[in-house]
């Protein structure tokens, strides 16, 4: 009778430890570009926030994406910085977010939008699934491939272009943001 206590003990208290680290990592809070972000809001409430993704927020206000963007999704969204931005050629986001290139703009944006929710573990079990690389249907119809670098993601663009996951694993309620330092480009 007292060991089938001491079990029952041990298996209720290992629950709610179980629980405990679940919701933890649910409600984990990221800092991304000096602002927290926080899981309960949606990719577009948590974006603006950030002073590492202005340039991103204006081009997806520009492209007409903050309402999908804040839809249910889940989306998971490869969110290049503005220093990633900075690396295209000059006048490059001064001309893409122009009311006459708004298509080529929300193409380029939606290549880096996965349809669901996928983690950096999911991103790194898919790869290790797929020997070494993991191909990703981007909304626009194009495709990502996704390797490992190290001990991070890296990110194969349609032009061969590479972009490395900087932050991981920022949890919104309606998906998931990598932040990465190159923009990606669609064929």
């Amino acid at each position: 009778m007292k060991k089938s206590l001491f079990s029952l003990a041990f298996v209720a208290l290992f629950s709610v430890a179980a629980t405990t680290t679940v919701s933890a990592q649910a409600t984990k809070t990221v800092m991304v570009g000096g602002a927290p972000m926080y899981p309960t809001k949606n990719i577009v409430e948590n974006a603006v926030n950030s002073k590492d993704h202005t340039t991103l927020v204006a081009a997806v206000k520009a492209a007409g994406l903050v309402e999908t963007l804040s839809s249910a999704g889940p989306f998971t969204v490869f969110a290049p910085t503005n220093e990633a931005f900075n690396k295209l050629p000059a006048g490059t986001v001064e001309t893409l977010v122009k009311p006459e290139n708004k298509a080529t703009l929300t193409k380029i944006l939606t290549y880096h939008v996965v349809a669901g929710r996928m983690t950096s573990a999911d991103l790194m079990k898919a790869i290790k699934a797929g020997k070494g690389s993991a191909t990703l249907k981007t909304v626009s119809g194009g495709t990502l491939t996704a390797m490992m670098k190290g001990k991070g993601i890296e990110l194969k663009d349609e032009k061969g272009g590479m972009s490395m996951v900087t932050i991981a694993d920022v949890l919104q309620s309606n998906g998931v943001i990598h932040v990465v330092n190159t923009v990606l480009m669609p064929n």
